[in-house]
């Protein structure tokens, strides 16, 4: 033996290469699509299941990028109007038309110094009242949909998991029926069981990763209106001033 391998070593590299049996790919590409429809009808329809939850993280995926950048350019775009306005009234002229949450702000503002009894400390808390009104709504509506991610990211697991249990099941249910275990009796079995797992976490990791981004985007966007907040009762405590001294 050791001869041989001695002589296998002294041969040129060529003829080594030659001699060395081309190893077999470990496996081809997975036919998904062949399996579910062999898959036992539990499994078909645990995988329909799963299959919806990462149709609807898409949905709220591609949604909030929309809503959640065109919401962020008008808050951007209603501080830097803020900043440039000398009155409250200014920056309720300069935000007319426009939707944004900053634009709101300065609109209730104003509303309630027009509706106003002379009382300054009253005014100060009405006006603050509506604004927190204001960047309430619009984080509950920024929100919206992250109820869908949360319940795909909680539930796709456990389903797939339910899946999981079938195939395996169904894989002990052929071996009893056969008397053998043979792997062509078990094989159809675990692969159904597998297949479902790896849906299951198809579904709930990006549904997670999703939940994650919306919710970090949302923050920075609270912050934003709590930026405009600051700026709306800084004008409208100038106004106050400017009243009282004239």
């Amino acid at each position: 033996m050791r001869g041989a391998v001695f002589l296998f070593a002294l041969l040129p590299l060529p003829v080594a290469a030659q001699a060395l049996p081309l190893a077999a790919p470990l496996h081809g590409g997975v036919p998904v699509v062949e399996m579910l429809a062999a898959a036992h009808w539990v499994v078909q329809a645990v995988s329909v299941v799963l299959g919806l939850g990462v149709f609807a993280t898409l949905t709220v995926l591609l949604h909030k990028v929309a809503e959640l950048w065109l919401a962020g350019h008008r808050l951007r775009a209603a501080l830097a109007l803020l900043d440039r306005a000398a009155t409250l009234e200014e920056a309720a002229r300069l935000l007319e038309g426009r939707h944004s949450a900053a634009a709101e702000m300065a609109r209730v503002a104003r509303d309630e110094v027009g509706r106003g009894d002379g009382d300054r400390g009253g005014l100060r808390e009405r006006v603050r009242a509506r604004i927190d009104r204001v960047a309430a709504r619009s984080a509950a509506r920024w929100r919206r949909g992250t109820g869908v991610l949360a319940t795909v990211a909680a539930t796709a697991p456990f389903i797939g998991l339910f899946g999981t249990v079938w195939g395996i099941m169904s894989s002990f249910l052929a071996i009893s029926a056969e008397g053998t275990t043979n792997l062509a009796v078990v094989a159809p079995g675990i692969a159904e069981a597998l297949l479902v797992t790896g849906i299951g976490l198809v579904a709930a990791i990006p549904a997670v990763m999703v939940y994650n981004a919306v919710q970090r985007r949302v923050a920075g966007l609270r912050q934003d209106m709590a930026d405009a907040a600051v700026a709306v009762e800084l004008l409208l405590s100038r106004d106050l001033d400017r009243a009282v001294r004239g």
